[in-house]
């Protein structure tokens, strides 16, 4: 097993032409080069051995089988990883990090000076491996001038397989909650630098939500526990319909906006709100 220091960055070593002019990095013992030009993982895999990992950059990757030991290395230094990652940034570290396969599953482990991005949580250098799942994972390097660069991952399972094209079959709608209409406009007033597109979207307080709400409608009683009550409903309704990080027993202490936060993403996210919504404000 190669040992990588922490923060992923030991000199340089002297390298031939032809290790300078390698295409995706240097082969993983027992693996398969991946070209550039592969397609996403997110489309799928096909493995013939279940627990095989792939990983994928914008310069190409590789797979694995699995295998007690078995590591595949990813980063800048392309000479010496097995998938080169942020070649031209050198804000991401020569070793940014690693997969290795131990105990039956694939792990991850950040080497690097920066955290690594899962799509729920950051994973920083000293940190214990958190283990991957079967099927797709993105993970993200940030970069310099707030580049974000792309590690696909992928671990096969028993039934892993391409899917399908269906480009005749209907499209499936997205699950779409029914609100009233006082709980729409509630969370509208709410969310609404999420509809608006802002650039880092905070939740208004339940104060901020009541003082707008009683401006909007000054012949009803708006209150902050009005508010929070609505808004509460709505969030015990999803979460019981399997919508994850809705509860403090998910989310953990201290909660903050958390809560309010992933129930306005997740109603997006299935265009239960949409921008246009914003237009119950300016009726109002």
């Amino acid at each position: 097993m190669t040992t990588i220091p922490p923060g992923g960055d030991r000199p340089a070593t002297r390298r031939t032409p032809a290790a300078r002019r390698l295409a995706t990095g240097r082969p993983a013992a027992g693996g398969r080069s991946l070209p550039a030009a592969h397609g996403s993982l997110a489309r799928g895999v096909t493995a013939p051995v279940p627990g095989t990992a792939f990983a994928l950059a914008l310069t190409g990757g590789m797979t694995l089988g699995p295998g007690d030991g078995r590591e595949l290395l990813f980063g800048r230094n392309r000479p010496e990883v097995h998938v080169c990652v942020g070649e031209d940034d050198p804000q991401v570290s020569r070793y940014q990090g690693r997969l290795t396969h131990r105990h039956g599953r694939w792990w991850v482990a950040n080497n690097g000076r920066l955290p690594l991005r899962f799509p729920s949580r950051l994973l920083f250098t000293g940190e214990e491996p958190l283990p991957l799942d079967t099927g797709y994972t993105p993970l993200f390097v940030r970069g310099s001038r707030d580049r974000e660069h792309l590690l696909e991952v992928f671990v096969s399972g028993p039934g892993t397989e391409r899917p399908v094209a269906l480009p005749g079959d209907v499209t499936r709608p997205p699950r779409v909650w029914v609100l009233t209409d006082e709980e729409k406009l509630a969370l509208v007033v709410l969310g609404q630098r999420y509809l608006l597109h802002e650039p880092r979207p905070q939740p208004l307080t339940w104060r901020q939500t009541a003082a707008q709400l009683a401006e909007l409608r000054p012949g009803e009683s708006w209150s902050e526990k009005r508010v929070e009550h609505l808004v509460n409903r709505v969030r015990t309704t999803l979460s019981r319909d399997g919508v994850p990080w809705l509860t403090r027993e998910e989310v953990g202490e201290p909660v903050g906006n958390a809560l309010n936060d992933q129930l306005i993403r997740a109603l997006m996210m299935s265009t239960t709100l949409v921008p246009p919504d914003l237009a119950l404000i300016d009726a109002a």
